[in-house]
């Protein structure tokens, strides 16, 4: 609670509140920077071209991956920034659940290039739901951030109310993979939807790790009968 007081009042407060409680750098800790060079320059940018251009497993080429081929994914195509590794991950983590912010914004900023080349393909921003219940604990849903960061890179509209979190679930890095699967099945309901219907969604969150919560959404956004879904994460877990 405390430190999430801090980074509220620091972003109100600027200059004044940087004296009494210093920036440190969210990948390592060091004073100074929202992520410094060093972290920066250690982040592990994922290329699409040795990618499964749609859950980002590694295949060596742009090719579906064997699962992809398999299983029906909900979302177009995925697109990943960071590898979720080093002081990449430690940096995530300080942004979720460390309440910090201003990271979570330099990391979607690092990536100003990518999302800019990938703006053409969508015209709506969707983040990724949470319910009320986490909302409250965590003070911020996170993918709502990356949203709105995402939005003014590219000018494009955010729609945070026609995908709702409709079940409690839990944190799935706590869970195996067939636990996953069961934790996220209906999570994800439309509300109206009719906004969306031939428009091209882009589908916000901070971490794909297994793929299930995003093809949990995905597939609910498909009930609105977009013109088609894409996916995009800050990271994605390394395999």
């Amino acid at each position: 609670m405390a430190r999430s007081l801090i980074n509220t009042a620091r972003e109100v407060l600027g200059p004044v509140l940087e004296l009494l409680y210093p920036t440190r750098c969210g990948g390592c800790g060091s004073h100074g920077e929202v992520l410094c060079r060093t972290c920066r320059d250690s982040f592990c940018r994922l290329d699409r071209t040795l990618l499964c251009p749609v859950c980002g497993r590694q295949t060596g080429r742009p090719v579906a991956c064997g699962a992809c081929m398999v299983q029906r994914s909900g979302f177009e195509a995925g697109y990943y920034g960071f590898s979720f590794e080093g002081p990449a991950r430690e940096a995530l983590h300080a942004f979720k659940f460390k309440g910090r912010k201003d990271v979570g914004r330099a990391l979607v900023h690092l990536l100003d290039e990518e999302i800019g080349l990938l703006a053409p393909a969508f015209d709506v921003v969707i983040p990724l739901p949470v319910t009320e219940k986490r909302l409250k604990k965590r003070g911020f849903n996170q993918s709502f951030l990356i949203a709105e960061e995402v939005a003014r890179l590219t000018g494009k509209a955010v729609d945070s109310s026609s995908l709702r979190k409709v079940k409690e679930t839990q944190d799935q890095y706590l869970l195996s993979r067939e636990e996953r699967k069961r934790n996220v099945r209906g999570a994800f309901a439309l509300s109206g939807g009719a906004a969306l219907k031939g428009r091209r969604l882009l589908l916000v969150d901070d971490l794909y790790t297994t793929g299930n919560t995003a093809r949990e959404a995905s597939r609910a956004l498909l009930r609105a009968r977009p013109g088609r879904v894409l996916f995009f994460a800050l990271a994605r877990t390394p395999g």
